[in-house]
């Protein structure tokens, strides 16, 4: 269904299409990231960047790829230190609700386990996101505490035994 590449330099023009593409639709949920990032001075200066995070191993950013090879979302796991790391996504207006974060999550929990040599993942949402708290639940991320956002309500999640296929959800978050 989906494919997770390696954020590389050659991503960038389909990267900043995407991003662009889909500004308002993910201002909805998340905060919007600013009109400097939108440019192609500010986006190659902020790719440079995490291209220089991935190289050090600090991070680990993916592009999701759907059936015929367009870029259709994100998904990232930053600040790795201690086999742990946080877990962040997007998916696109166009792929939204078809399954594409829950299989996108599910391939960077295996890879984490795998390749990153991570025991233990995190996560964040805003409680307005029903959406990202399912596919965090389907992919076995248990609810830990409510915390804040990007300045809104939020609530965090935490998924040990990368190693382990989650059979169910693992948690709801509390009101």
């Amino acid at each position: 269904m989906v494919t997770l590449e390696p954020l590389r330099a050659d991503h960038a023009d389909a990267l900043l299409a995407f991003e662009r593409e889909n500004r308002a639709y993910f201002a909805r949920t998340v905060p919007d990231r600013g009109d400097a990032f939108f440019t192609p001075a500010g986006f190659a200066a902020r790719l440079r960047a995490l291209l220089d995070e991935q190289h050090a191993r600090v991070c680990r950013f993916h592009v999701v790829l759907g059936e015929d090879g367009e870029l259709i979302g994100r998904v990232n796991l930053m600040d790795l230190a201690d086999g742990s790391a946080e877990l962040g996504y997007r998916v696109g207006e166009q792929a939204a609700g078809r399954g594409v974060a829950t299989a996108a999550v599910a391939q960077v929990c295996r890879l984490a386990a795998t390749d990153y040599g991570l025991t233990s993942l995190t996560a964040r949402t805003t409680l307005d996101n029903t959406a990202s708290m399912r596919v965090l639940t389907r992919n076995g991320f248990t609810w830990v505490e409510n915390t804040t956002v990007g300045g809104q309500p939020g609530v965090r999640y935490v998924r040990r035994s990368l190693d382990a296929v989650p059979d169910r959800p693992q948690g709801t978050p509390r009101a």
